[in-house]
């Protein structure tokens, strides 16, 4: 029999669906019989143009819906009869280690009795009129007070502050500030895969650039600016994103010197400056005239909030900026911020965070008990994310084998921007329910990673 090439179906559903929906149609029909051996999963892969990542999910979620069956060693075969219906999810669904979450309790327990005092507020029915562009006055001044308290961002000008819907709306609004579609951004090799999304979307390139134990390093970013091709760096300097990383003080020093050498305008990332209390000052205070600032509360109060913080420079970016909200969404949306500004005001954000942290410290620690030296050596002993350094393929083959075993892992494909330079897996800490879920997680992801290593250890 010829190897298996599917026919994908078009429509908005992820590929790794369509995919199993080919092989499940193709198995109802007949084309494919049971026993049938489907192809290897990275032939697959290059035959149909698709990540690796992409074709292991299907492979693991058709196994799991009873199409296939897989045998280590020999491949994944076709069940087909009765095994070939869909089956009923797990008891419990996936373990959820791939999104980049705080734990809910703190907030659960406090949004209650916050709604009620939500009641008592002078200016609660200011907020249900339009916002101005830049967002109620009073979580403008908020958003710059908690930005001073717990990202370092001493004396931050409410005036230059925009409240956005997240932080993801913050980053777009920075980009379209100081770029245009065609533009390419410098940017880490690995990084947020937000800032991925939004340079498709939006129609700009990226450019990543080699990194090292302290993020992305200075060197390399003179070298690409020299060239003249660049003027904006998206950079993540605390705790970045996937690695974890954090930038020294001279480090951010060597940064600044390189774009002030080259007249780079930098978009900062600083989501997670609340879980690494003590980092250096950020862009923001140290190259206030050239940095576009964003953060925001969705990473370390409660996601549904969606509410982020965009400072600009001086100068007219806060005008580009506001013509932007205008034609884009009119304005911010009031409640989510609302809430923020009354925790903030009130003294239980500061409580959220502390509870937080205390309880991502505890999973920090667990993380590095069950996993041991795999983790690259955690730069803040509250961080929600770690890394776990090895090769594209090795990154590969512990995703699937974890997501077979019921814990999703973020695709090791999704942050890189330029293949070979930083590969890796990332492990999110905050998304499972508890401890005792998130230990399960670790654990199956320990077995999987043992797998991984004999495996390599067999090929070398």
């Amino acid at each position: 029999m010829a190897a298996w090439i599917p026919t994908l179906s078009d429509g908005e559903a992820p590929l790794y669906e369509r995919l199993v929906d080919a092989l499940r149609g193709d198995i109802a029909s007949g084309a494919l019989a049971a026993g049938a051996r489907l192809p290897p999963q990275r032939d697959l892969a290059h035959r149909l143009g698709l990540g690796l990542g992409t074709v292991t999910r299907a492979y693991v979620e058709a196994e799991k819906a009873g199409l296939v069956q897989a045998h280590v060693g020999r491949g994944s075969f076709v069940r087909g009869g009765a095994a070939a219906r869909p089956s009923a999810a797990p008891d419990g669904g996936l373990i959820n280690l791939a999104q980049n979450i705080a734990p809910r309790g703190p907030a659960d327990l406090r949004i209650a009795d916050t709604l009620s005092r939500l009641r008592r507020r002078g200016d609660l029915l200011d907020h249900l009129a339009y916002a101005p562009p830049a967002g109620m006055e009073v979580q403008r001044r908020a958003g710059a007070a908690w930005l001073a308290r717990t990202g370092g961002l001493t004396g931050a000008d409410w005036t230059r502050l925009i409240v956005c819907a997240g932080a993801q709306q913050g980053l777009a609004l920075a980009f379209g500030a100081v770029t245009r579609p065609g533009d390419t951004v410098l940017c880490e090799a690995s990084t947020f895969y937000g800032v991925k999304a939004l340079a498709e979307h939006m129609g700009y390139g990226l450019k990543g650039l080699a990194m090292d134990a302290q993020g992305l390093r200075p060197d390399v970013l003179d070298e690409a600016a020299a060239t003249g091709a660049y003027k904006v760096l998206a950079v993540q300097p605390t705790l970045q994103n996937p690695t974890g990383r954090i930038m020294s003080a001279g480090r951010r020093a060597q940064i600044i010197a390189v774009a002030r050498k080259h007249d780079l305008m930098i978009i900062e990332d600083d989501i997670y400056a609340v879980y690494a209390p003590g980092a250096p000052p950020p862009f923001a205070v140290l190259a206030p005239e050239r940095t576009l600032h964003v953060s925001g509360v969705s990473k370390s109060l409660a996601p549904g909030l969606r509410t982020g913080f965009l400072i600009v420079p001086p100068g007219d970016h806060l005008d580009r900026v506001l013509r932007a909200v205008r034609a884009l969404s009119y304005a911010p949306p009031s409640f989510g911020g609302l809430i923020a500004t009354q925790w903030i005001e009130d003294g239980a954000a500061d409580a959220i965070v502390g509870e937080i942290r205390t309880e991502m410290t505890a999973r920090l620690t667990l993380a590095r008990q069950i996993l041991g030296d795999a983790i690259e050596v955690p730069m803040s002993a509250s961080a929600p994310h770690v890394w776990l350094a090895m090769s594209e393929l090795d990154a590969e083959r512990l995703a699937g084998r974890a997501l077979r075993g019921g814990v999703e892992l973020t695709p090791p494909s999704a942050p890189v921007v330029t293949p070979g330079l930083t590969p890796g897996v990332r492990l999110c800490l905050g998304a499972a329910r508890d401890r005792d879920d998130l230990e399960r997680g670790l654990r199956i992801v320990a077995a999987a990673l043992a797998d991984v290593d004999e495996r390599a250890r067999a090929v070398i």
